[in-house]
């Protein structure tokens, strides 16, 4: 009785015990999340974001352009009066050249003040300022593609990064497969040494082959934390929660046949669609270049009052006569600008801008057979992963054979500590390139997806 309460005892021990562990374990991350995760928190996508509104407030500036100036202006003056007649060129602030002319010099002080306000339009400039509208509009449009490329390559390289992590955990647990099996070994010889069956030296050497094993899962363990912190880095998910689907690549192998993926999308694809926005953004551009140097029709007028404590008979009366306005005035008038050089330099300006443009189109074309590229180096891949897919199977069934096979042997005395290893190394590396395989059929299949804009095909797989 009482040994049946021990055992019960030890059982609930042991299942409490699992079941903390269990809890301890982080969940496992779907790659549809971790994208998600990665649209909402990447730091490059939250600074693109930024950038299309820095785009759109520009743009909103551009549609103002048209608007006129109105001027208000006034100023109060004390200081001589004493000119002389004769033109001359302004340079910036000048004094009047109007009135005071006398036959003698007078240095009395005058008060003047004057009080303008004057508007200027650019009322029509044959068609510049619908032309910085489209080149404003086209430049937030590029804004706009240049942070769906972002978000597109950051989506690549997450992809890339979530496969490595399943690659190297996969490595891990054939790591750990590997340790059991030189323990297992160890003991063995171990055993068959003390009975005095097996030599010394066989203990040696299947000790070296256990550290070696464990020193290679370190490695592999700290492979996987590089990983992990740079998933977390664009995810905001802890790296000790990074923990990849294992379920993913089985469920591509089997449910991604490459004949059903869609063809290829590349109208809305986010690489070509930049490079066409800039292309875009530069024709626009040569629009404005033509029109910015075309002729301008200007509406302009003033109104201004004016007093002076000199009157109208040459008389210097009490500084105190000079404020108010005494005489006032307006003009209204209608007029054109254009300037002959302009010629010359519209032609100047537009072949640099043709020349942009030129390279913007080069850029474009080479961008689009770069993803042709991409999608036939896919394809070939993918080719030949299915090919190693068929055939490493068979391999890893006569390795693990083999092994059985020489470690049975061993153990009877029928083989060498050499051959042993020799089949344990052969069906490690089998294990190895299996996983490797797996690995590099669902890297090719989303380079693929991502050459032809289907990715979204390939994760609705992995819902």
């Amino acid at each position: 009785m009482l040994s049946l309460k021990k055992a019960g005892l030890l059982f609930l021990f042991f299942l409490i015990k699992n079941q903390l562990y269990a809890q301890q374990q982080p969940a496992q991350i779907n790659l549809n999340t971790l994208l998600n995760r990665i649209n909402q928190n990447a730091p490059s996508l939250i600074t693109d974001s930024a950038a299309i509104k820095t785009r759109q407030a520009e743009a909103k500036e551009t549609r103002y352009n048209w608007l006129p100036n109105l001027r208000l202006n006034y100023q109060a003056d004390i200081g001589t009066n004493n000119n002389t007649a004769g033109g001359y060129f302004g340079f910036g602030i000048i004094p009047s050249n109007s009135g005071g002319r006398r036959a003698t010099s007078n240095t009395d002080a005058a008060l003047t003040n004057l009080g303008i306000a004057s508007f200027d339009w650019e009322i029509y400039n044959f068609g510049a300022y619908g032309a910085q509208n489209k080149v404003a509009a086209s430049e937030v449009n590029t804004e706009q593609n240049l942070f769906l490329r972002s978000k597109f390559q950051l989506q690549g390289y997450a992809i890339s990064n979530y496969l490595e992590l399943l690659r190297l955990q996969g490595l891990l647990l054939i790591q750990q497969k590997n340790i059991q099996r030189n323990e297992e070994i160890r003991r063995s010889i171990l055993s068959l040494a003390r009975s005095g069956v097996r030599a010394g030296v066989d203990t040696s050497i299947a000790t070296a082959e256990l550290s070696k094993a464990r020193l290679n899962y370190i490695e592999l363990a700290n492979q996987s934390k590089q990983v992990q912190l740079q998933l977390a880095a664009i995810s905001g998910i802890p790296a000790v929660q990074m923990v990849a689907d294992t379920n993913a690549i089985p469920q591509l192998i089997s449910s991604a046949p490459v004949a059903a993926l869609p063809g290829a999308d590349t109208v809305n694809h986010p690489l070509i669609n930049y490079y066409q926005s800039l292309y875009e953004t530069s024709r626009q551009r040569e629009l404005l270049v033509k029109k910015s140097y075309n002729p301008k029709i200007l509406l302009e007028g003033a109104a201004w009052g004016r007093g002076a404590s000199v009157d109208n008979s040459d008389h210097f009366n009490a500084l105190s006569d000079g404020w108010g306005f005494q005489r006032s005035n307006y003009l209204v008038g209608v007029g054109i600008s254009y300037n002959v050089f302009d010629l010359k330099r519209r032609q100047l300006r537009l072949g640099v801008q043709k020349a942009e443009t030129n390279y913007s189109l080069k850029t474009l074309q080479e961008q689009q057979n770069a993803l042709v590229l991409s999608s036939g180096q896919a394809n070939a891949e993918l080719f030949t992963a299915q090919e190693r897919l068929r055939e490493i199977p068979i391999q890893l069934q006569a390795a693990e054979a083999a092994y059985r096979r020489n470690f049975s042997l061993y153990k009877n005395g029928l083989t060498n500590i050499v051959e042993l290893d020799a089949a344990l190394n052969i069906l490690f590396r089998a294990e190895t390139d299996y996983t490797n395989a797996q690995n590099a059929y669902c890297r090719a299949l989303f380079q693929k997806s991502l050459a032809q804009n289907q990715v979204g095909s390939l994760l609705n797989l992995l819902k």
